[in-house]
């Protein structure tokens, strides 16, 4: 079992680090590019995971020279992906189990997401851990993305910490490094969509292959 150091509160991400979506997200991209005739870039999904879904649309539309609205493509990526939320998104393995460890150990804990409340809560409720959250922030609510330390200065602000006694759990290298910089305890989380296992060992204060090491 690895020993993290001590910390007073926690920030977790969603998709990738908490629950088993980023499938459905990749499923979201190629449907949409598909649909519009545009082969999928193999750094598409690199290039926006950590952006908020607004600086998603902005890049997308600018990328592939789309005439829609950033408006219109969240609305068709919300719908696509709104009943895999609600229905197949699982948590991962035993991090049910570490979220319960941590809340009865009266450590507070918060969710710093890049998704919508719309589809997270339906999965978080599903899988039985949304009660044990203190607090939801989403980098739409902040005003910008992952690759800036808004949204975890504002869960941690929430939960009543300052960064240095916070950790951060992430599975996306370029928000460890922003949360890292910005002064919390990160631990980066491997996810089988990520292929950045190497950096993020060496950009994390801790790095697991499985919430089973901390369970």
């Amino acid at each position: 079992m690895k020993t993290l150091k001590p910390f007073s509160a926690a920030v977790f991400d969603l998709d990738g680090t908490l629950l088993n979506s980023l499938g459905v997200w990749k499923e979201v991209d190629n449907a949409f590019l598909t649909k519009r005739g545009i082969p999928v870039p193999p750094d598409y999904q690199t290039a926006i995971s950590s952006m908020s879904m607004r600086e998603t649309a902005d890049y997308t539309i600018a990328r592939f020279s789309l005439p829609d609205t950033p408006d219109d493509l969240i609305a068709e990526w919300l719908d696509m992906a709104k009943t895999a939320y609600a229905t197949t998104v699982d948590i991962k393995p035993y991090a049910k189990e570490y979220l319960q460890k941590l809340h009865r150990g009266g450590i507070p804990l918060a969710v710093a997401t890049s998704s919508a409340e719309e589809l997270f809560l339906p999965a978080l409720e599903r899988n039985g851990v949304k009660d044990l959250f203190s607090t939801f922030v989403t980098t739409g609510q902040v005003g910008r993305g992952k690759n800036f330390p808004d949204v975890y200065l504002e869960a941690a602000r929430r939960l009543g910490v300052s960064p240095d006694q916070c950790a951060v759990f992430e599975d996306v290298l370029a928000a460890i490094k922003v949360a890292r910089q910005a002064g919390f305890y990160t631990v980066a989380v491997q996810d089988g969509y990520s292929p950045e296992e190497e950096p993020l060992r060496g950009s994390a204060d801790e790095y697991i292959t499985s919430y089973e090491e901390l369970s």
